[in-house]
């Protein structure tokens, strides 16, 4: 039986390993990998590319990474001044949501993730939260992780997910403003929306920090558990037929 399969989506960014300095690299952070892994799946890392979805057919989940802010001219604003966005990874991780979205594939956005997840809905987007919440709290300082309460709505799936959990890490200096056809199920103390999620259907859900970092990153694990419930029947890799008592479709 193979492990459920679950993209996660890259930056391409300057990297510096061994002699070389300020090469563009495809990556991720490990971090993401080894909650995957450490839940039972198999992590596939997706560069940005906006010709097609056709990677999902072979996929049990997607995971939108964290990283730089969405293009404010996807939700109909004009640039912040602190904004800085990947244009790439919009357009390729747009392509994968709706491939996702028309197989009906289980979701997580993390962060960068949730607002794009957001931003796909119809919703829109902060563009510096300190302008917002008149504070730093979200991210302090760079490469410092804050911690903060957080509330979830009883019954939602970030409640379910997270249940007993009451503060959370957080790195961002946006957040989602109105969350489209999505709901929100989160809240930071200061009003912050921390969770957000599509009640239609069996798994979408955006958390606004990061639980890669968190030593037990339940939302992932619970991406990884959707994902081997929904994906493609689980086949013998030396026979070729169907395992028994594998998932159905």
């Amino acid at each position: 039986m193979r492990r459920p399969l679950i993209g996660i989506s890259a930056y391409v960014e300057p990297a510096d390993w061994a002699v070389w300095r300020g090469v563009r690299a495809v990556l991720v952070p490990e971090a993401y990998v080894r909650a995957v892994t450490a839940a039972g799946g198999r992590a596939v890392v997706l560069p940005p590319d906006d010709s097609d979805g056709d990677v999902l057919a072979v996929l049990d989940g997607l995971l939108l990474a964290g990283g730089a802010d969405v293009g404010p001219g996807r939700y109909g604003q004009q640039p912040h001044p602190r904004t800085e966005d990947r244009p790439d990874r919009d357009a390729g991780e747009l392509t994968l949501l709706t491939a996702a979205f028309a197989a009906d594939l289980p979701v997580l956005g993390v962060c960068r993730g949730m607002q794009l997840l957001a931003v796909a809905y119809g919703g829109t987007l902060h563009q510096h939260l300190p302008d917002v919440v008149g504070s730093e709290a979200h991210r302090p300082a760079p490469g410092v992780y804050g911690t903060h309460p957080v509330r979830f709505a009883p019954g939602s799936l970030a409640a379910r997910t997270l249940a007993g959990v009451d503060r959370v890490n957080s790195y961002h200096h946006q957040a989602v403003a109105t969350p489209g056809r999505l709901a929100v199920s989160g809240w930071a103390a200061d009003g912050v929306i921390e969770a957000v999620e599509d009640p239609d259907r069996p798994f979408v859900l955006g958390v606004q920090w990061h639980p890669e970092n968190e030593p037990d990153p339940r939302p992932i694990t619970a991406l990884v558990r959707a994902a081997g419930r929904s994906g493609p029947p689980l086949v013998d890799r030396d026979e070729g037929v169907r395992v028994a008592g594998s998932p159905t479709v």
